[in-house]
């Protein structure tokens, strides 16, 4: 081969090469080294930020901060306490125990209410898994008080929450226990228990399905039957778990100390008794008996009828759970002449041997006034002005005061005030305005003899007490005070005292009222071989919208006794009598004469000294 071909070749080859895409040289390490420190700064150094974004975000950081700084002074600072005490109810469960309310005793510590564990059965029907049918019969058959059928019905009216009874005994709830029936739910509680019924349900009252009273002392007495009880507290965990806490000393000891009332049962029988066999003979609409000791005021009977059974209370109609002897006012006619008399003696208006005539009527204010019988009595002195209950010779003795010092007197005996029984429901009497009573001579000459105005039966009663001790108005009352198992007395209430009368015109009064009974309307009320003394009362009733209902009477009978050393006052009511024979003498005085020789009985109350009898 020659040269000239070899250049060719070496040509071509030159050619190609350079026809062909070249290839870019790798850099050194000191170039790629110098390329990584370059990007590495590039990236350290991003493009500069305009300024009102700096500050933009600036502010809004500073904000922030500002904000969650006040918040937290809200938080920690004042809402603090709001805050402790909210955790505090979700962290802690207060319990307190329960504790049976106080039981009551009367006056010889006979258990007049206490307090025993009932069982309620509750069924719901949408949990049954055995046929209806079925669970009807087996609860039909331990009830005993329903039927199958009207289970059934309660079951398809309601689907859950069926109260059947409230009041299971233990032995019935056991029953149903054993039944093993789902949807059925025997449920344990207190209920208040009353051994003794309706004996003493005026004064002890009823306590409802929630536990409060509602009627006697079981309402206005609250405070004294409710046991004090520490509550305590146990702190749960954030997942609800009770967790142990401190528990007080002595938590779960609590006083055994009862409510003991002045009421005596064993009179109490009596009385309604007697009072309830005088309603049945005269058809009467009620009635009441009171006995209170007038030396301190407290009630030995109290007495209504009709009335309920605690026990029941359900059952009862509704204006039976008012007392109306404190409730109810009436116009008490002659059984209030004595006080009368009594306000004439102390204002010296006249003397115990002053004499007054009964021509058998008398006009006033162009009233024509008549005595209760229509009878003429002629001279009479003033306890003969009691023994035949003259309406006319009242009118003469009362006109010897002004009628300005006669309303006094009546303001003074506090006729318009409430007697403070620790009773609820007291009404206060009612009593004219001054102005009106001294307007017209009408008005003081029905109040001469009990018309015209009004008052509670307590109120009453609590005037003749003033009577019998002496001239001093005492409060009436059947709370005696706590008492242990022992019966020594804990506590006991007070009460204020406050004087009417002299006891010189008190002894005057009471002896005249003597007479009534040895020779007057009240000898029906005699005991042989006892100085009682007594008035009757005969006296229309007022209507609730003014005036007399016709042929309405109320009849009453009020007794101290013994004269000789007063101490007990006797009040029998009976309201509307029927018949042609119906006044105090007939229908309250025989009531009272029983309870009289009932409380001679047991007080062991020796015969009187002196004895006046025919």
């Amino acid at each position: 081969m020659t040269d000239s071909t070899s250049k060719v070749t070496f040509s071509r080859a030159r050619d190609r090469a350079k026809k062909q895409p070249s290839h870019k040289k790798r850099p050194s390490p000191r170039q790629n080294s110098r390329r990584s420190l370059s990007k590495a700064k590039t990236e350290l150094n991003p493009t500069k930020l305009p300024k009102f974004r700096l500050l933009l975000v600036w502010g809004v950081m500073v904000a922030g901060c500002v904000g969650l700084g006040w918040r937290l002074y809200q938080l920690q600072i004042v809402q603090a306490d709001e805050l402790r005490q909210k955790a505090r109810q979700q962290q802690v469960i207060n319990v307190r125990p329960y504790i049976p309310r106080r039981t009551i005793v009367d006056s010889q510590g006979n258990v007049l209410a206490t307090s025993r564990l009932t069982y309620s059965l509750f069924v719901h029907p949408q949990l049954f898994e055995s046929p209806k049918e079925k669970v009807a019969t087996k609860l039909a058959q331990s009830l005993g008080d329903t039927t199958e059928q009207n289970l059934l019905e309660q079951f398809r009216r309601q689907k859950t929450g069926i109260l059947l009874s409230a009041s299971l005994t233990e032995d019935i709830a056991e029953k149903i226990k054993k039944l093993n029936f789902n949807g059925i739910d025997v449920q344990e509680r207190y209920s208040r228990f009353y051994p003794q019924q309706e004996m003493a349900a005026e004064a002890v009252g009823y306590v409802d399905r929630e536990y409060k009273g509602q009627a006697g002392v079981e309402s206005s007495q609250q405070p004294l039957l409710e046991r004090n009880s520490t509550s305590f507290s146990l702190r749960s965990s954030r997942d609800g778990t009770i967790v142990p806490a401190y528990l007080p000393k002595n938590l779960l000891n609590f006083d055994h100390l009862q409510l003991q009332l002045t009421i005596d049962l064993r009179l109490q029988r009596v009385a309604r008794s007697a009072l309830k066999q005088q309603l049945r003979k005269y058809h009467a609409k009620r009635g009441a008996v009171i006995v209170m000791d007038a030396t301190d005021g407290s009630l030995v009977t109290l007495v209504c009828e009709p009335i309920f059974n605690p026990n029941q209370y359900h059952r009862s109609q509704v204006e039976l759970f008012k007392n109306w002897t404190v409730a109810d006012r009436y116009e008490p006619g002659s059984t209030f002449k004595p006080i009368n008399i009594a306000i004439a003696l102390e204002r010296g208006a006249i003397e115990p041997n002053s004499r007054f005539y009964d021509s058998g009527s008398i006009t006033v204010d162009g009233w024509e006034i008549y005595n209760a019988t229509r009878e003429k009595f002629g001279s009479l002195s003033i306890a003969e002005v009691l023994q035949t209950s003259s309406n006319i010779a009242m009118i003469q003795i009362m006109n010897r005061l002004s009628r300005k010092d006669y309303y006094k007197s009546l303001q003074k005996l506090e006729l318009g005030k409430r007697v403070g029984i620790d009773l609820p429901g007291e009404v206060a009497g009612s009593l004219k305005s001054e102005s009106e009573f001294s307007a017209k001579a009408i008005e003081a000459a029905t109040a001469s003899f009990g018309q015209g105005f009004s008052l509670t039966p307590i109120k009453l009663v609590q005037l003749h007490g003033a009577l019998a001790n002496g001239g001093k108005l005492v409060t009436p009352h059947v709370v005696r005070g706590l008492v242990d198992a022992k019966g020594y007395l804990h506590w006991q209430p007070s009460f204020k005292t406050h004087r009417i009368f002299s006891p010189k015109t008190s002894r005057e009064v009471v002896e005249m009222m003597e007479t009534v009974v040895t020779d007057g309307t009240g000898k029906p009320a005699r005991i042989p071989g006892y100085r009682i003394a007594g008035k009757t009362g005969t006296a229309q009733k007022a209507g609730a919208s003014g005036g007399y209902i016709p042929g309405a009477k109320i009849t009453s009978f009020v007794g101290i006794f013994p004269v000789e050393s007063p101490r007990y006052v006797i009040l029998v009511v009976v309201d509307e009598p029927k018949g042609e024979n119906t006044f105090g003498s007939t229908v309250a005085a025989p009531v009272a004469k029983l309870v009289m020789e009932a409380l001679i009985s047991l007080k062991g109350m020796p015969p009187s000294q002196k004895v006046t009898d025919e």
